[in-house]
């Protein structure tokens, strides 16, 4: 899988590059990074990015031209129109199942806005996906990014040390995960459950079902509903 990123600070990505599976996966080859600052592609002495919005208001906005420019080098470099996707708060909530979605992609290219955000013009005609990682405000979208890609990477083939990891993680099957223990089997008074000591795997498949049954209902009824009407169809 590719990633093309448009961002004003590349620096930022080697916390996610350097670091933990999306480094084992970088180093494996199974995906790989492209960082594009929009600074590259203006044409003032200044390096311009950011314009004060028509009709005033605080703040700036990230000009049109190095965003569009930036895309076309990204569709000349790859051969192909690339499928963009901006990081806003306007943007569809991101959950595992849109993540399994976006994986099937071959290439992604990420738009990290700054300031205010974008001239609504290449939204209307870039951006093919706005996605938000949730209700609150950050200064820019690469932490954002670095979420959406950390959860695409843990997705490929091979990335995670088991083959099941992934599949067994919250919200894979629109449930929370079930407790987890490791050894000893007794601490400060709380023991592991017998069921899990006893290898009996059909009980235990049982038992964790149960508990994210559980778990969900209690922590998160919005995707218990959710759970139940899909069940039901």
């Amino acid at each position: 899988m590719r990633f093309d990123v448009i961002t004003l600070f590349p620096e930022m990505f080697e916390a996610i590059n350097a670091s933990g599976v999306s480094s084992r996966a970088l180093q494996q080859g199974l995906y790989s990074f492209h960082s594009w600052n929009p600074r590259q592609f203006t044409t003032d002495v200044h390096q311009t990015v950011d314009d004060r919005p028509y009709g005033g208001g605080p703040g700036m906005l990230m000009k049109y031209q190095p965003l569009k420019d930036s895309v076309d080098a990204i569709e000349t470099t790859i051969g192909e129109k690339p499928y963009v996707v901006y990081l806003s708060p306007q943007g569809t909530p991101l959950t595992q199942a849109k993540l399994q979605t976006l994986v099937e992609k071959p290439n992604l290219t990420l738009v990290c806005g700054r300031y205010e955000g974008l001239d609504e013009r290449f939204i209307l005609s870039e951006v093919d996906e706005e996605i938000c990682v949730g209700d609150f405000v950050v200064s820019g979208g690469e932490l954002p990014a670095m979420m959406l890609m950390d959860g695409l990477i843990r997705l490929l083939p091979g990335a995670l040390g088991h083959n099941q990891s992934a599949e067994q993680d919250s919200f894979s099957d629109g449930l929370l995960d079930c407790p987890h223990y490791t050894r000893p089997v007794e601490v400060n008074g709380m023991k592991v459950p017998e069921v899990l000591q006893q290898g009996n795997h059909a009980k235990i498949d049982a038992w964790r079902m149960e508990q994210k049954l559980e778990r969900t209902a209690q922590k998160r009824p919005d995707l218990y509903a959710a759970y139940l009407a899909q069940q039901a169809k």
